[in-house]
C-alpha cells in the first residue's frame, strides 16, 4: 500500500492519572508506567481506591508504518489550591520507534506514563493538579 499520513487521537476515556497520594515533609516522586503500574520514591504514601492510568493515544496507520515518539519537555501542573508539580513524560507501551501491525481503520493503542516530582506540603498543597503535555508521533 502507498504511504498514507497517520492520524493520532488523544483517547479522552483514559487520561494520565496518578491517583491519590500523600506527601511527607520531604516529598518525592510518583510514577505511572505505560502498563498502569504505580510506584513512588521518597516520602510519599500511595493511597488506595483511586483511579491510576497511563495516557492513551489511538494511532491509525497502514501496517508496517515506522513511527517514532518524541516526548515534549517537562511541564508544570497547576494545583486548584495553589502550588505546582513537575511532570516528566515516560516511555510508551510500544517503545520508540515502533512498527504498526494493526490494519486501518483500527487503531494501535499507545499508552504513555509519567513521573511527578512532589515537593513538601508547603510547596505542593493538597488538591487536584492538571495541565497539558506534548507528545509528537513522527511517521518515517
Amino acid at each position: 500500500m502507498p504511504p498514507r499520513p497517520i492520524t493520532v487521537t488523544v483517547n479522552t476515556s483514559q487520561n494520565l492519572s496518578f491517583g491519590n497520594f500523600a506527601q511527607g515533609a520531604l516529598g518525592g516522586t510518583v510514577s505511572v508506567s505505560s502498563s498502569g503500574m504505580r510506584s513512588w520514591t521518597g516520602n510519599i504514601v500511595l493511597l488506595i481506591g483511586s483511579s491510576v492510568s497511563p495516557a492513551l493515544f489511538d494511532v491509525v496507520a497502514n501496517p508496517g508504518t515506522l513511527i517514532t515518539i518524541v516526548n515534549g519537555s517537562d511541564v508544570s501542573l497547576n494545583g486548584n489550591n495553589g502550588g505546582t508539580l513537575m511532570l516528566h513524560i515516560g516511555t510508551s507501551s510500544t517503545g520508540s520507534p515502533f512498527i504498526t501491525t494493526v490494519a486501518r481503520p483500527s487503531p494501535t493503542h499507545v499508552y504513555i506514563g509519567g513521573t511527578l516530582t512532589v515537593g513538601n506540603p508547603g510547596a505542593n498543597s493538597p488538591g487536584d493538579y492538571s495541565g497539558i503535555f506534548q507528545v509528537t508521533f513522527v511517521q518515517q
